[in-house]
């Protein structure tokens, strides 16, 4: 698949922007945080400010962008739908649990209404995330996407990067970050481990042939005639690709990026070490290392369209 720019922002932004909203309630429903006004406005602005940017971001792949609200009447058949309905739903819950936490935060009892309205918040963000990874997830023309891998993923990255973002709020607001930090280390390596299964098992993906895609089993096909002498849409965007090289490379940067510095900086946070460049480092490389993951993500996939323009296998 043809790797666009404004659906890897999408997925990395809007991933880490629900990451954070989504361990900022966490952390509020289950008391692990002292949030004061400043966190509050730190966490919630950022973590909504990614999500819009990133939701924005998505309608720049579509041919008429105009015509983007349309996804939304699909609800019972549409992952794509579920994800926007969901997005949309968000906001209003989201937006009244911060202002729920910013008017309680100097007052000794704990609020029922506003813990309802975490609650919300973070399952419908929850459930955008599952969308998200769901809508590549269900491609059964896509062999590599088409596992439970794919959803798992998406939401563990978002996790990770989320974790990542609610330490240097922390941090920019001289607050405790030894318990999100240690959080924030495991949740990294529950994502590492977990891509690290997904390469490994697509290392191993026997997709449909041009033999079982025709339905002619008994004797090998062999195309005669693609159907056209230049590129199309088809095959700019569903036969791409990269390099073996290339792969390999972008596949250490994801680990060594994506995952390894942003353990190391944020376990440095964890075992007491100060210093607001830590958590600045962690999430440049965490972003620089999900976006290499995130491209690799769509370069690799395999559309089964392939093998009626010249492919013999996928």
């Amino acid at each position: 698949m043809h790797p666009a720019f404004s659906v890897i922002f999408f997925t990395v932004a809007s991933g880490a922007g629900y990451g954070l909203f989504i361990l900022m309630a966490l952390a509020y429903l289950l008391g692990f945080v002292d949030f004061d006004k400043g966190s509050i406005l730190t966490g919630g602005l950022l973590s909504l400010a990614l999500i819009s940017a990133g939701l924005l971001s998505s309608t720049l792949h579509l041919a008429n962008p105009k015509n983007a609200w349309r996804a939304f009447f699909r609800f019972k058949t549409s992952w794509l739908a579920r994800e926007g309905v969901f997005a949309v739903l968000f906001y209003p819950v989201a937006l009244l649990f911060l202002l729920g936490v910013w008017v309680n935060t100097d007052k000794p009892d704990y609020n029922g209404l506003v813990a309802v309205l975490g609650l919300a918040a973070l399952a419908l963000a929850l459930a955008t995330l599952f969308s998200t990874g769901m809508i590549y997830g269900c491609l059964k023309t896509i062999r590599q996407w088409n596992t439970a891998l794919t959803p798992t993923n998406y939401i563990l990255l978002g996790l990770a990067t989320g974790s990542i973002l609610f330490v240097l709020v922390l941090v920019l607001n001289a607050k405790p970050v030894i318990p999100i930090a240690s959080l924030s280390v495991a949740l990294i390596i529950l994502a590492a481990i977990s891509k690290a299964i997904y390469y490994i098992w697509i290392a191993t993906v026997t997709g449909p042939t041009i033999n079982t895609a025709t339905g002619f089993t008994r004797a090998q096909v062999r195309l005669l005639d693609t159907g056209h002498t230049a590129g199309t849409f088809l095959t700019q965007e569903f036969s791409y690709f990269a390099p073996a090289r290339l792969r390999l490379m972008l596949r250490v940067v994801v680990f060594v990026a994506g995952f390894f510095l942003p353990v190391f900086c944020v376990g440095l946070l964890a075992l007491g070490l100060k210093g607001s460049w830590l958590a600045v480092l962690a999430i440049l490389a965490a972003f620089a290392g999900i976006t290499a993951e995130r491209w690799l993500f769509f370069a690799e996939a395999r559309h089964v369209i392939r093998l009626y323009h010249g492919a013999q296998h996928t």
